[in-house]
Parts: C-alpha cells; sequence; structure tokens
C-alpha cells in the first residue's frame, strides 16, 4: 500500500468520517486556517491516483468517497510502523510505548482484556 502524505492523511480523516464528499464539504470539516479549495482538490486528485479515492460525477460537480477503508490503511501503516522501527515485533513497539510512558497500566490491561475477547 502506497503511504501517504500529512495532509493527504488528514484528507483521507475527513473523508473517511463523511463516507462521501465534495471538496467543499471536507474543506467545511477542516480547522482554521482554511486551506484553498484549489489545494485540496489536488490532494484529492493525488489521492485518486493513488487508488485511494474515487468519485462520481454528481451535476458539475464531483462526488468523492473512500476506496480504501480506514481498517485496512490501519493495518498497513502499523505494519509498516512495527517492521521499520521495530525489528517487525508489536511486542517491541508496545514496550516503546511503555518505556516512554505513552501507556498507562490501565492501558495494557484494556488491551489484555480485548487480546481475550478475540480469542474466545
Amino acid at each position: 500500500m502506497k503511504t501517504l502524505t500529512t495532509a493527504e492523511e488528514e484528507i483521507m480523516q475527513h473523508l473517511w468520517s463523511l463516507k462521501e464528499a465534495n471538496v467543499a464539504n471536507i474543506i467545511e470539516k477542516m480547522k482554521s486556517p482554511k486551506p484553498a479549495y484549489n489545494t485540496v482538490s489536488t490532494i484529492i486528485r493525488i489521492l485518486e491516483n493513488k487508488g485511494f479515492v474515487d468519485y462520481r460525477k454528481e451535476g458539475r460537480g464531483h462526488i468523492y468517497f473512500p476506496k480504501v477503508n480506514k481498517e485496512t490503511y490501519t493495518a498497513a501503516t502499523a505494519g509498516k510502523l512495527a517492521s521499520n522501527y521495530f525489528k517487525g515485533s508489536f511486542k517491541n513497539m508496545v514496550s516503546f510505548f511503555m518505556e516512554q510512558e505513552d501507556l498507562s497500566v490501565q492501558d495494557l490491561e484494556e488491551i489484555l482484556n480485548d487480546i481475550n475477547k478475540k480469542k474466545s
């Protein structure tokens, strides 16, 4: 799966949330200062070329929608993160976040509960 830039990822987050939208709808959801219409339109065309977004014609405009679901992208990104920085080990990745104090004991307990639920 191709990697997204920060700007592309922001647009995708909005599209995943909205399910489908035109450029104006996406800009409306963005934080200030809002980017120019042409900027967002260009990023969407890039996402389309990368295979992340498709569209249907509606009137004179386009309605865009994600071709890649958020879960698929999240799994690919997490896998790439683990592979590139943690020798492919999710255990090493979790250990890293524990050492950085980004994970509390409560967070770990919740993760373990989720794992146990999936095993059942």
